[in-house]
């Protein structure tokens, strides 16, 4: 009985830990947005309202560097968690 409880007890601590990993940025997806900005529209890809961990462009002008794109996201993402 005791090495039941020890499994039971191992098995329920980790379980949280392999059911986050079944969470990806996927499922937290807007719809794209785009940002004007003088080297051209910047199209982004939000998540969550609440974060901008994950925020990032997935369209640039070709001028721009990804991190650049990158960087007006998150920005972007900021400023709507802010509510502006």
């Amino acid at each position: 009985m005791n090495r039941f409880r020890t499994r039971f007890a191992v098995l329920a601590a980790i379980s949280p830990l392999i059911l986050s990993g079944c969470m990806t940025p996927e499922s937290f997806e807007t719809a794209p947005v785009q940002v004007a900005t003088a080297q051209g529209v910047v199209t982004c890809q939000l998540y969550r309202r609440d974060r901008v961990l994950w925020d990032r462009a997935i369209h640039r002008p070709e001028t721009m560097s990804v991190n650049t794109a990158d960087e007006i996201c998150r920005a972007e993402g900021q400023r709507q968690v802010a509510g502006a």
